[in-house]
């Protein structure tokens, strides 16, 4: 088993345990939920559940992304973390809005709560929270599946503590609105973050350059490359986390084609992309044409046949 591998397989067994974790603090807060009448535990609640989903979905694709590429699919399933969590978070901002929505409600109409059992459930619910917590915290940073899970987990922790909170205040005051102030700071806790990530994978789906990638900077670096003329048609675009690709038309001087000195520009050229930049690109595509075939503008006039060369070599991670 390679790195990678192994690294995929402790991530998946991460989300395992969360999974485990959240689930059980879901069915305790259903139940407190019911008897204690509060609005911000069954938000908890209803959270949880956002994430026990979440989770399992996560543990799924965790399963599938790392799947052989085929005929049908030559990328694989690798995008299949980037489609997980942006329905992780479009479901979560809906769980945002509507705790803003009821809160306001109960804030003129507030019912009756039993603070006691409030802060038991509270308790239990933080506790697992912070368990699955220091599970998923190695892994984090993996990919964009990982993340999501993470935010959300903490989304959770930082839940149960203002559930906690509100009970103490209701015990200690009788101010029953406490709880409707806490379900919609939960709601305040839940949106930035979720809209952060939509904000991400949404660019990755859009095919944008990945965050920390200068175009223009890659494209002055391919045009240092002896004997290149022109880039253009230059894209670069993220299939997952830590997979940029690369494509681009590249004009040289008409002698490389004469001599034999085409397939070594090529090779520099891949060099360039995959060892220059703080992103490596290990997959990039370039195609060569001959400075003869391009105008002023450059573009080709198809005068003679261009030269494509491809690599994509296995990248150990």
């Amino acid at each position: 088993m390679n790195d990678h591998d192994h690294a995929s397989t402790t991530n998946g067994q991460r989300l395992a345990i969360a999974f485990g974790l959240t689930s059980t603090v879901l069915v305790a807060e259903l139940i407190g939920a019911v008897v204690t009448g509060s609005l911000a535990l069954l938000i908890d609640a209803t959270h949880m559940l956002t994430d026990a989903a979440g989770l399992l979905l996560a543990l799924l694709t965790a399963r599938i992304s790392d799947r052989p590429a085929t005929a049908k699919r030559t990328w694989g399933l690798k995008r299949a973390e980037v489609l997980a969590a942006t329905a992780q978070a479009a479901v979560l901002l809906g769980v945002g809005i509507y705790v803003f929505v009821e809160g306001i409600q109960r804030l003129f109409a507030p019912p009756e709560i039993a603070s006691t059992e409030l802060l038991v459930f509270g308790v239990i619910g933080l506790t697992a929270n912070v368990a699955s917590l220091l599970v998923l915290s190695a892994g984090r940073k993996a990919n964009f599946n990982m993340r999501a899970a993470f935010l959300e987990v903490l989304n959770d922790a930082l839940g149960s503590v203002a559930v906690i909170v509100a009970a103490i205040v209701i015990a200690t005051t009788g101010w029953y609105q406490a709880d409707a102030v806490v379900a919609m700071l939960i709601g305040v806790l839940i949106v930035p973050r979720t809209l952060g990530l939509l904000r991400e994978t949404v660019e990755v789906l859009l095919e944008s350059v990945p965050p920390g990638t200068d175009l223009e900077d890659v494209r002055q670096h391919l045009l240092d490359t002896p004997h290149v003329i022109e880039v253009h048609d230059l894209h670069i675009t993220q299939i997952a986390t830590g997979l940029p690709v690369l494509t681009a038309h590249v004009v040289i001087e008409d002698d490389c084609f004469r001599d034999g000195h085409a397939p070594e520009i090529t090779e520099q050229l891949q060099r360039c992309a995959a060892e220059h930049f703080d992103i490596p690109i290990a997959h990039s595509t370039f195609q060569l044409e001959p400075a003869s075939g391009a105008d002023s503008h450059g573009e080709l006039h198809r005068l003679a046949p261009p030269i494509s060369q491809r690599t994509t070599p296995t990248v150990e991670s």
